[in-house]
C-alpha cells in the first residue's frame, strides 16, 4: 500500500471507546489539536456487554471523571432509562450511582460531544503500525496508507488486539459484537518490545422482551427521587424503565453439569485468563455447587429496542445449550434468543510498563489507557482515558501533566494498583482496594478534583464559581451549627423522639446535636433553622463530615504520613544491583517497575519490608551518588 502525509497533529487517539472518548475529548479541551482514529464511526462509546454504567466504586469513578472535567457522567444523565443510589442504609464511603443505559442514545450522545469539540479530528479507519524513532513515537500508519504525524500517541484499542470469539468449539477471529479485530498492530506492539498476556471476557445472550413472561420476575424500579452523576446536570429523566429478577434452576445447574464438557473455558479451549469477581454462569456452578439458585437480571438495552441484557447468565457454551439454560429460567421458558452469548480472548498489555502517567516507559509520548491496561469495565476505561489524554495533550503542549494520589481519587488508586502491581486477571475497581475509601466518596468528588480540572483547563470558571460558592456554604453552616444552641423544648424534644434519639436537658449546640448517628440533619432544620434555606448537596456535605470527623481526621492523619514516603523520591537511573542486602526477588522486581518513590516501591508485590529500610538508607545517606560515582572512574 502506497503510504501518503495525511496530517500532522499534536496528539492521535487511537481508538474511540470509553477510553479513546474520554482522551480524545480531554486532549482537545486543553488546547491540543488531536486526532481520533476509529475502525467504525458507528462504534464510538459502544457498550458490547453490559448496558449500565456505575456501582460501587465504579460509580465513583464516573463522578471523579465529571469532577475533573470528562465526559462520561454528562452523557449518561442524557441518555439514561435507570437510576438507583446503591447501599443507602451503609455509610457513605460505600454508596454509589449505578444507572441502566440506552446504549444507541448513549453512543449517539458521546459521538455528537467528539463532533462538536474544537480542536478535535474525528475519521475512520484502521492504524496498523505506530511510527517510532529512537524509542520516541512519531505518529501513525492506517491500512490505507495515511501516515499522521503527532508530538503524543494514545492507544486505547480495548479488547481488540488479536481478539478471538469463542462459542462452545467455534472459534474466530473478531473484536467485540463481531467486528473486525486489531492484529497488525497487535504485531506492531509485540515488534516494539511490549510484553502482552491474553485475557479472557464474556457475555451472556441478549433475548426479545416480547417473549419474556415477567409476571414471573420480580420488578426492579429505579429511584423516584431525582439523580444525576454529572454535577452540572439540572434536567432529569422521570419516565424511567424498570428492570426485572429472576433466578436458576435445579434445571439450570443440572443442564450445566451435564455440558461442562462443552464449556470452552473448561474443553482447554479458552487459554486467556477471566475475571474471577464475575465468573461466567458455568463458573458460578462449579465454584458454588452448593448454592441452590443464582440472581438473573433482566435489564433493557434501551427505549427503541426489544433486546435485554441477562445479567448473571454470561456464558461461552454452544448456542443449543445457551437455548436450554434460557428456558430453565422462570420467566424465559419461551424467551427467544436475539444475540448468543460468547466468550472473547484478546491481548493485553502488562501494565508495569506505564509510568504513572500512563505513558510507556519503552516507548517515549507513547500513552495508553483501558482494557489495553489489563482493565475490565467502562468506568475503569473511561478514567485511564481521561488521564492519558490530559497528560498526552500536557506533553505535547509543554504544560502540567497530572497524576492523582490513592488518597484524591478512585482513578488514583486504579493508576497506581496497574503501574506498580499489574494485574493477573482483568482488573475491576473495589471499595476494597482503596485503603482511603471513606475520603473517596460518592458525594465529595467534586470537593476532590474540580480545582484540579480548572487548573489544567477542563472545568470552566463558572462552574468553578458555582463550586467555589458550594465550598463557601459548607464551611459557612458549620460555623454556623458550632455557634447555634438547641434548647429543650417541646419542639426539640418531639423531633428527637420521632429519630428514636435521646431528649435533651440543657442547652446543646447544633453540631453537637448532628454528631449523633441517629440525627439527620433535616432534624437540625426542625429545630436551629437558618434565615436562607440550606441546598440539599451542602446538607449533604455538613452532615457527613460531622458525623465522621473523627474517621476523616484519622485518615487524613494516614494520608500525610504516606506523603511523606512519596515525597521521598528514588533517582531515576538508581543501579538496584548495586544495592547489597536487597532480595533477588525485590531487585528484579523493583528493576522492572522502577518506582518513583519510596512509597510507590513498597506497594510493590514481591517487595518485602526489609528491601524498602535497605533503599531508604541507602538513598537518605546519599550511598547512591557514590555507588555511580565510583562506577564512572
Amino acid at each position: 500500500m502506497e503510504q501518503f502525509e495525511a496530517g500532522t497533529f499534536d496528539c492521535i487517539v487511537v481508538g474511540a471507546g470509553h477510553a479513546g472518548a474520554e482522551a480524545a475529548l480531554a486532549a482537545a479541551k486543553r488546547g491540543a489539536k488531536t486526532l481520533v482514529l476509529t475502525m467504525n464511526l458507528d462504534m464510538i462509546a459502544f457498550m458490547p456487554c453490559n448496558p449500565s454504567l456505575g456501582g460501587p466504586a465504579k460509580g465513583i469513578v464516573v463522578r471523579e471523571i465529571d469532577a475533573l472535567g470528562g465526559a462520561m457522567g454528562k452523557v449518561i444523565d442524557k441518555t439514561h432509562i435507570q437510576m438507583r443510589l446503591l447501599n443507602t442504609r451503609k455509610g457513605p464511603a460505600v454508596r454509589a450511582l449505578r444507572a441502566q443505559a440506552d446504549k444507541v442514545l448513549y453512543q449517539s450522545e458521546m459521538k455528537r460531544l467528539i463532533e462538536e469539540q474544537d480542536h478535535l479530528t474525528l475519521r475512520q479507519d484502521v492504524v496498523e503500525r505506530l511510527i517510532v524513532e529512537d524509542d520516541v513515537v512519531q505518529g501513525v500508519v492506517t491500512q490505507t496508507g495515511a501516515v499522521y504525524r503527532a508530538t503524543t500517541v494514545v492507544v486505547t484499542t480495548g479488547t481488540f488486539l488479536r481478539g478471538e470469539i469463542i462459542i462452545g468449539n467455534l472459534r474466530y477471529s473478531s473484536g467485540p459484537n463481531n467486528q473486525k479485530p486489531a492484529v497488525k498492530l497487535a504485531e506492531n506492539l509485540e515488534e516494539l518490545g511490549f510484553e502482552s498476556v491474553r485475557f479472557k471476557t464474556g457475555t451472556p445472550p441478549r433475548l426479545n422482551s416480547k417473549t419474556i413472561d415477567y409476571s414471573k420476575t420480580e420488578i426492579q424500579p429505579g429511584d423516584e427521587e431525582p439523580r444525576a452523576f454529572s454535577y452540572e446536570t439540572t434536567e432529569f429523566i422521570t419516565d424511567q424503565l424498570p428492570c426485572w429478577l429472576t433466578y436458576t434452576t435445579p434445571e439450570t445447574h443440572r443442564l450445566i453439569s451435564d455440558n461442562l464438557h462443552l464449556a470452552p473455558m473448561y474443553s482447554g479451549m479458552i487459554k486467556g485468563k477471566g475475571p474471577s469477581y464475575c465468573p461466567s454462569i458455568e463458573d458460578k456452578i462449579v465454584r458454588f455447587a452448593d448454592k441452590g439458585r443464582h440472581q438473573i437480571f433482566l435489564e433493557p438495552e434501551g427505549r427503541n429496542t426489544k433486546e435485554v441484557y441477562v445479567q448473571g447468565l454470561s456464558t461461552s457454551l454452544p448456542e443449543h445449550i445457551q437455548r436450554q439454560l434460557v428456558a430453565s429460567v422462570p420467566g424465559l421458558e419461551e424467551a427467544e434468543i436475539m444475540r448468543a452469548g460468547y466468550a472473547i480472548e484478546y491481548d493485553s498489555i502488562v501494565p508495569t510498563q506505564l509510568w504513572p502517567t500512563l505513558e510507556t516507559k519503552r516507548v517515549k509520548n507513547l500513552y495508553t489507557a483501558g482494557q489495553l491496561n489489563g482493565t475490565s469495565g467502562y468506568e475503569e476505561a473511561a478514567g485511564q482515558g481521561l488521564m492519558a489524554g490530559i497528560n498526552a495533550a500536557g506533553r505535547a503542549l509543554g504544560e502540567e501533566e497530572l497524576v492523582l494520589g490513592r488518597e484524591e481519587a478512585y482513578i488514583g488508586v486504579l493508576i497506581d494498583d496497574l503501574v506498580t502491581k499489574g494485574t493477573r486477571e482483568p482488573y475491576r475497581l473495589l471499595t476494597s482496594r482503596a485503603e482511603y475509601r471513606l475520603l473517596l466518596r460518592h458525594d465529595n468528588a467534586d470537593m476532590r478534583l474540580t480545582e484540579t480540572g480548572h487548573r489544567i483547563g477542563l472545568i470552566s470558571d463558572d462552574r468553578y464559581e458555582r463550586f467555589l460558592h458550594k465550598k463557601e456554604q459548607i464551611e459557612k453552616e458549620l460555623e454556623r451549627l458550632k455557634k447555634v444552641t438547641v434548647k429543650p423544648s417541646d419542639e426539640v424534644q418531639e423531633a428527637l423522639e420521632s429519630v428514636n434519639s435521646t431528649m435533651i436537658k440543657e442547652p446543646l449546640k447544633a453540631l453537637d446535636l448532628l454528631k449523633r448517628p441517629e440525627v439527620p440533619y433535616e432534624v437540625i432544620e426542625r429545630v436551629a433553622p437558618d434565615e436562607q434555606p440550606v441546598p440539599a448537596d451542602v446538607a449533604e456535605q455538613v452532615e457527613i463530615f460531622t458525623k465522621y470527623e473523627g474517621y476523616i481526621k484519622k485518615s487524613l492523619q494516614q494520608v500525610d504520613k504516606m506523603k511523606r514516603m512519596e515525597d521521598k523520591k528514588i533517582p531515576e537511573d538508581i543501579d538496584y544491583d548495586a544495592i547489597t542486602g536487597i532480595a533477588s526477588e525485590g531487585r528484579a522486581i523493583l528493576k522492572e517497575v522502577r518506582p518513583l518513590s519510596i512509597a510507590q516501591a513498597s506497594r510493590i508485590s514481591g517487595v518485602n519490608p526489609a528491601d524498602i529500610s535497605i533503599l531508604l538508607v541507602y538513598i537518605e545517606q546519599g550511598d547512591i551518588a557514590r555507588i555511580k560515582e565510583s562506577e564512572t572512574k
